[in-house]
């Protein structure tokens, strides 16, 4: 089993900063790729940013260059650098892997969440 835990969300003000980490524990094998999804009350679930085991980024159009994803791989660990935050970034956040698992073949994945972590950006 797996579990992913976050932590750095809260409450900040229009134009601050805050940083989000995501910790993978458990039968681990490697991750493939981790991110980082968020929901906004009474949206969907939507993509902010994901990277790679090559450290190759993705990122939404609407925080592309206020947002900074990296990861570390000896540590199982996904960071979240928010820049410039706005009240829009307002939403639980929920860290995601690809993993794959000791117990499993090389090569079969299964994906994890996160609990989620609150991030409020006030105006």
């Amino acid at each position: 089993q797996v579990q992913l835990v976050e932590s750095g969300g809260g409450l900040v003000q229009a134009g601050g900063s805050l940083r989000l980490t995501c910790a993978a524990s458990g039968s681990i094998r490697s991750i493939n790729v981790m991110g980082w999804y968020r929901q906004a009350e009474g949206k969907q679930r939507e993509l902010v940013a994901a990277i790679n085991s090559r450290a190759r980024p993705t990122y939404a159009d609407s925080v592309k260059g206020r947002f900074t994803v990296s990861r570390d791989n000896a540590k199982n660990t996904v960071y979240l650098e928010m820049n410039t935050l706005k009240p829009e970034d307002t939403a639980i956040y929920y860290c995601n892997a690809d993993v794959e698992t000791k117990n499993k073949p090389s090569g079969y994945t299964v994906e994890y969440w996160g609990q989620g972590t609150q991030v409020t950006v006030s105006s």
